[in-house]
């Protein structure tokens, strides 16, 4: 069966000055490109090819090339989803509800996540999670994700591999994501939340 490497819901400059456009391109057409092109190279020919990405997260963790290009697949899948050039501000409704019920309020959410972020040693990526119910927020290495160990479902994620920010931010990972905050598209992550529940 095979899977496809999603199209982006907007041009490789829509999200600048946050994102430039040079890393868009590169991030989505040659990393997660290679992702999807190894990921179909490992279940080629075996019972994997007929599962969905989340049955693979789930089920096939432990094979490695599944865990690290399937990762990849469906981290960036998710990552480029809840991003748009209309994004930013703050989220409302049930979303909002739960933030403030879990974290405290929006602000108290947004310094957890990102502390995670910021705390992640080496490549990996930040979450926030529906987890019984409620929200949590964790990082993974590499390409891990929450689905892999079921530490919750992720309704949001930011990636930060170097490769994410490296040359508009070079070191300063904590000026990418302060700046990723005005491109989170609230209302696909709203859209995570209640498909998560």
């Amino acid at each position: 069966m095979g899977f496809e490497l999603p199209e982006l819901e907007y041009a490789y400059d829509a999200l600048e000055p946050n994102i430039d456009a040079e890393t868009m391109e590169l991030h989505h057409s040659k990393h997660h490109a290679g992702y999807t092109a190894k990921l179909n190279a490992a279940i080629e020919g075996t019972e994997m090819d007929a599962m969905g990405i989340e049955e693979l997260m789930v089920e096939k963790f432990d094979n490695a090339a599944v865990r690290n290009n399937g990762g990849g697949y469906w981290n960036h899948s998710l990552f480029w989803s809840t991003m748009s050039p209309n994004g930013g501000g703050e989220p409302n409704g049930s979303l909002r509800s739960a933030i403030d019920d879990s974290f405290g309020s929006f602000e108290s959410m947004k310094e957890e996540f990102s502390k995670a972020a910021m705390t992640r040693f080496g490549s990996g990526w930040a979450w926030l999670c529906v987890d019984n119910g409620g929200l949590s927020i964790c990082s993974t290495p590499n390409q891990d994700n929450p689905l892999m160990t079921g530490a919750g479902i992720p309704i949001l994620g930011i990636d930060v591999w170097e490769h994410a920010y490296y040359k508009s931010y070079g070191p300063g990972r904590a000026n990418y994501i302060q700046a990723w905050w005005n491109v989170v598209d609230w209302g696909t992550v709203a859209e995570n939340f209640e498909s998560a529940l």
